[in-house]
């Protein structure tokens, strides 16, 4: 079964985390093949949470664009060099493809050959000589093997079309020829005395023994076939490896991790109509034919805690979405089929989830039942939050009581945990939880950081102040940082200067000034959020 990824926002919070974590469990008990994973670095609040419950910290996940591993190209269609001309034409028409990776017997890539090379080949090549195994040779005669001293035949064709007594007088023999021959003993004879490489007798004939016998001795290979001589002339150099022409030696190729955008521009560049596939050890795993690139498979998603294709993963739009589950307002992900969406105006996203155990009747174990409860009480403040509601504080409740948690005493704890600042830049504070937002053709960032150190801040105001009015230069019409007090329940507002006056507007404040607190002002979603973009669409 495929299995679905299940994720939060780009800035992953203690709610986004235990959703998904939590989500997925429910997802696998229903028979699904789930995994949760984060988009972005963990802050130090989750990280506590996920200790303190003994649970792992996701995996990280890049992004979901579609890799040539998705694409359905054809795998497994490559052909070792040693192997013969005719085979790898064979193989060619099965699988429908003008071209042919060859690889060494370790899998690596050697070359790429073509249909077109093949016939050039064969129509200009050198018709007397023969580069091959005995094995090849074998299977393109269909013949039968009689005597074998040597596993390569390296040697020049001959052809015993003369009559017996010329061609004993008159054909001077050499240890590497290869002769082709029927039933003419005396012209045999003189080969096997000459040790030629390799007799092949056509037309169904045997040897005498006494020949055989003189074969041994002189360590002649020899081969029959039910082919008469010119149908076995036609076909032997077929049998030379396919590596005997002249192929493309450095082909381009794609790795099975390259997106499928950037190989598009590639195609779109070189025109040619296959290419190679290949690993990180340049093993060669199959062909890419450009109409190939077509058909793929996308990544199969579910995103909890965020409907905002700003806030989430690289190439989400290359992704399959099955599922949204979230507690703010719609924004801009969309998808081609209709999907299963599930929006509640709660305080965490967890509090939803909590409902679909309830309605699929899954019980909760320990700590999937603490990570909900710290969910809960992190994305609400320990209630104090304007967004928090009778559901979330009645599931918290629930929850508390499974695990035997006091709510006040470990969501104190957890925010301890979460808001130390010590020893981080003013850019690492501000990039711990921040998120874009489009208004008109406007943008924003608003970063909130939950600490209970505003005063370290303080002292190195006018840093905060510069990584501000640097962002907003990059394009920001406003950057604003909220320093978010848990325990005062209000927030200092830091901002860019050319900002100051949509702040003013935004929370009705004549001449705000850097630093400025604001009591029970901690609402990112229904307060920070919801303010400024008012104010800024008032003035487009």
């Amino acid at each position: 079964m495929e299995k679905t990824y299940i994720f939060g926002h780009r800035k992953p919070d203690t709610d986004s985390v235990c959703a998904s974590i939590a989500l997925s469990y429910l997802k696998n008990k229903l028979g699904m093949n789930t995994e949760a994973r984060v988009i972005g670095t963990i802050n130090n609040e989750t990280r506590y949470v996920l200790k303190y419950f003994n649970v792992d910290e996701p995996l990280y996940l890049n992004d979901v664009k579609v890799q040539v591993n998705n694409i359905n190209y054809q795998k497994n269609v490559v052909l070792n060099d040693n192997a013969s001309i005719l085979k790898a034409f064979n193989f060619m028409n099965e699988n429908n493809v003008p071209a042919l990776p060859l690889i060494d017997d370790k899998g690596t890539l050697n070359g790429l050959i073509t249909l077109k090379e093949i016939g050039k080949d064969l129509v200009q090549g050198d018709l007397n000589k023969l580069a091959t195994s005995y094995a090849n040779i074998l299977e393109t005669l269909n013949g039968q093997e009689i005597l074998k001293f040597d596993e390569e035949i390296l040697g020049t064709l001959m052809v015993a079309a003369f009559k017996s007594e010329s061609f004993i007088h008159q054909v001077q023999l050499q240890a590497d020829n290869v002769l082709i021959v029927g039933d003419r003993y005396n012209i045999i004879k003189k080969a096997l005395d000459e040790k030629i490489k390799l007799l092949i007798v056509v037309g169904g004939h045997q040897l005498h023994e006494d020949l055989l016998a003189l074969a041994r001795n002189n360590k002649v290979n020899i081969i029959y076939t039910d082919y008469e001589t010119y149908e076995t002339a036609s076909k032997i150099r077929l049998a030379n490896y396919i590596k005997s022409i002249k192929v493309t030696e450095e082909p381009i190729t794609f790795d099975v991790h390259d997106y499928r955008t950037e190989i598009m521009e590639e195609i779109n560049k070189y025109g040619h109509t296959t290419y190679p596939i290949v690993n990180k050890k340049n093993k060669c795993l199959g062909l890419l034919k450009v109409t190939d690139t077509y058909s793929y498979e996308k990544m199969n998603v579910i995103l909890v805690d965020h409907n905002q294709k700003a806030q989430s993963v690289e190439g989400i739009d290359e992704a399959n979405i099955l599922e949204v589950i979230d507690h703010h307002n719609l924004s801009t992900i969309w998808t081609s089929s209709p999907i299963s969406f599930r929006s509640m105006p709660v305080g965490s996203t967890c509090t939803i989830i909590y409902k679909l155990y309830e309605e699929n009747n899954i019980a909760i174990p320990y700590d999937i039942a603490g990570l909900m409860l710290a969910a809960i009480l992190s994305d609400t403040m320990i209630f104090k939050s304007p967004t928090t509601t009778e559901i979330d504080k009645e599931v918290a409740t629930k929850l508390s009581e499974m695990t035997k948690i006091d709510i006040e005493q470990f969501g104190y704890n957890m925010f301890k945990a979460g808001s130390t600042i010590k020893g981080m830049t003013p850019e690492e504070v501000f990039n711990q939880d921040l998120k874009n937002y489009k208004v008109g053709d406007e943008s924003m960032v608003i970063s909130q950081v939950f600490t209970m150190d505003y005063d370290d801040i303080k002292q190195d105001l006018n840093s905060y102040i510069t990584v501000l009015n640097n962002l907003a230069a990059q394009g920001y019409k406003v950057a604003v940082m909220f320093i978010t007090d848990v325990i005062k329940n209000g927030s200092y507002i830091i901002f860019n200067d050319n900002a100051k006056e949509i702040i003013e507007e935004s929370y009705n404040i004549d001449n705000v000034y850097q630093g400025i607190y604001l009591q029970d002002l901690v609402s990112r979603k229904k307060q920070l959020v919801p303010n400024i973009m008012e104010a800024m669409q008032r003035k487009l």
